[in-house]
């Protein structure tokens, strides 16, 4: 069947599937389980490997093996989760090594509880672990863009060596939608630069180890022109009602919904609303921001976390035009009529 209706988490595995993904490794965590679940039954059932570890240190780390022999590998997980692999995460991009990774992200600090949040937003954009590196950084606003965003990722990763993120949230993970499924199937090549475990493959050495500082040092400057050269090619976003809007809502996942629902009752009103939408968060969507930002009255930047999306707009705008932070933490998400209600008082 090309349409299911599925969760968010659900929708990955299909979309991880399709776009041929071969080990998933995985421990599970609230409210990102399903996606292991969904892991745990269907990549057996069509060929591909599932294991669940002890731990999400060793998760990130079995994907480091799969990963330089060749794999397509990817886990799923919440913010205490994806914090245990921040030491592999950096390992993964000293060694260059592709992979994906799903963060359905929970309100924090520490355990927090299970309800959504962003404030995975500074660990996501910004590498995630030591070491200068960045990971590729994608934000869902549905089901059908948490199978998409999947499907493409292992193409991207492979393309890149770099982690690819999918930055979801408990909302979008847990929502359940119709999903158009992929039409064809994505399978990986072989990687000239793997271990292989055979002639071809002996003379491939993959390290982050590299003791002369002048080795490092341009191992690292070229890390810095792979990142680059990802800003040039992979920038993705949405906008809506953006021409002639005279105020314009900046949000991503959950809340450019909510922010999309509101936009369209100020619309019916006569109230000028825009809607600016980051679908790649790294590469963020800089340039096209300060164009579409310009001659506005004002920005306002909705988020569930302390305004961490809100400090790269005042950055990359470098305009007069007020910028409005309207912020929700421990797992408040709100309504659309609490919107609509501060953004009267804005206007």
């Amino acid at each position: 069947m090309s349409k299911q209706l599925i969760k968010g988490n659900e929708a990955v595995v299909y979309g991880a599937l399709l776009g041929g993904a071969t080990h998933f490794f995985g421990y599970p965590i609230t409210p990102a389980s399903e996606v292991a679940h969904a892991a745990a039954h269907f990549f057996p059932l069509t060929g591909r490997n599932f294991l669940q570890a002890e731990s999400e240190v060793s998760v990130i780390n079995m994907m480091y093996g799969a990963a330089c022999a060749g794999a397509r590998t990817m886990t799923a997980s919440s913010g205490p989760g994806v914090s245990l692999m921040a030491e592999g995460i950096s390992y993964f991009a000293g060694c260059e090594l592709p992979g994906v990774i799903v963060d359905v992200q929970r309100a924090g600090p520490g355990l927090g509880n299970i309800w959504p949040e962003q404030g995975d937003y500074d660990f996501a954009t910004r590498g995630g672990g030591h070491g200068n590196f960045k990971n590729v950084v994608f934000a869902p606003n549905s089901a059908q863009e948490m199978c998409d965003f999947t499907y493409r990722a292992f193409d991207i990763a492979d393309k890149y060596r770099v982690i690819v993120m999918i930055l979801s949230d408990a909302y979008i993970g847990q929502m359940m939608e119709p999903v158009e499924l992929p039409m064809a199937v994505k399978h990986g090549e072989r990687k000239e630069w793997a271990v292989y475990g055979d002639k071809e493959s002996r003379k491939n050495l993959i390290t982050s180890i590299f003791m002369n500082q002048y080795i490092l040092s341009e191992v690292n400057k070229k890390l810095q022109r792979k990142y680059a050269q990802i800003e040039k090619e992979l920038v993705e976003f949405e906008e809506v009602e953006t021409e002639d809007a005279e105020v314009l809502f900046i949000a991503f996942g959950i809340t450019a919904r909510l922010c999309l629902t509101a936009l369209q009752d100020f619309r019916k009103r006569g109230v000028k609303i825009g809607l600016f939408r980051p679908i790649t968060l790294f590469p963020f969507p800089k340039d096209r921001l300060k164009e579409v930002a310009k001659n506005k009255k004002k920005l306002i930047v909705v988020e569930l976390n302390n305004g961490q999306m809100a400090r790269d707009v005042e950055l990359y705008t470098k305009c007069n035009i007020p910028i409005v932070r309207h912020n929700w933490y421990g797992g408040i998400v709100p309504s659309v009529e609490e919107i609509i209600e501060l953004t009267e008082k804005d206007l």
